[in-house]
C-alpha cells in the first residue's frame, strides 16, 4: 500500500477553497431548482451552479494532482472546456422549447376564446 504523500500548505490550502466554493456554488444552484418558481428562473439557476461549481471542482483537481504528481495535470481542464460550452447551449435549447411551447399554449388559448366569444 502507498504511504499518503504530503503537499504543499499553499496548494492544499486552494484546493480545499476551491472545493468548499465549487461545492456552495453548486448547493445554491440547486437551492434555486427547489426556491424560485418560473422554469426560466429554475433553469438559470441550475446553469449557473453547474457551470461555475464543474469550473472550481476542476480547477482544485488540477492543482492538487500536478501538485502530487510531477507532471501538469490537465485533463480536468477538457471537462471544465466541455461543461462550460455545454451547458450555455442546453439552456438555449430549453429555453427555446419553453418559448415554443408557451406561445402555441396561448395561440390555443386565444383561439378558444375566439370561438366562445360572444361579441
Amino acid at each position: 500500500m502507498r504511504e499518503t504523500m504530503d503537499i504543499p500548505v499553499l496548494s492544499g490550502l486552494l484546493t480545499a477553497v476551491l472545493l468548499i466554493g465549487g461545492a456552495a456554488i453548486t448547493l445554491t444552484g440547486a437551492l434555486g431548482l427547489l426556491r424560485l418558481r418560473t422554469f426560466y428562473e429554475r433553469v438559470h439557476a441550475a446553469t449557473l451552479g453547474t457551470t461555475l461549481g464543474v469550473a472550481c471542482v476542476a480547477l482544485a483537481s488540477m492543482i492538487y494532482f500536478s501538485t502530487l504528481g510531477s507532471h501538469l495535470v490537465l485533463h480536468a481542464l477538457l471537462i471544465m472546456v466541455f461543461v462550460t460550452v455545454t451547458t450555455p447551449i442546453s439552456l438555449i435549447i430549453l429555453v427555446s422549447a419553453a418559448v415554443s411551447r408557451d406561445r402555441s399554449e396561448n395561440q390555443g388559448v386565444l383561439a378558444g376564446r375566439a370561438e366562445n366569444d360572444p361579441r
